[in-house]
């Protein structure tokens, strides 16, 4: 699935931040990210900062990350098109385990 986001402008750039839905297919943190969608698997870049939520908002700690980001589930990927890369900014998972909070 993919949506157009929003935009944000500088004197220099325009980025336009779009989100794609599936579910997560390989995860390394930090190295690599491939969510598997509708057309199939698609590589996803990491940026300076990555914020990991639940599809309630709630920000994941660190260490709720390393036990809820894995393989399997379903997750949307809000991120930024920079020529031939998807940078993400923002993973939501649809996963809100309450054991964890």
């Amino acid at each position: 699935m993919f949506t157009a986001g929003a935009a944000f402008a500088d004197d220099r750039t325009v980025t336009t931040y779009s989100t794609s839905t599936g579910t997560i297919n390989a995860y390394t943190p930090g190295s690599s990210f491939i969510l598997t969608e509708s057309a199939g698997p698609v590589t996803y870049s990491y940026g300076d900062g990555v914020t990991y939520v639940t599809r309630s908002g709630v920000v994941l700690t660190p260490e709720q990350v390393q036990t809820r980001i894995r393989v399997g589930i379903p997750a949307t990927v809000h991120y930024a098109p920079m020529g031939e890369r998807r940078v993400i900014q923002k993973v939501v998972v649809d996963d809100d385990d309450d054991d964890d909070d």
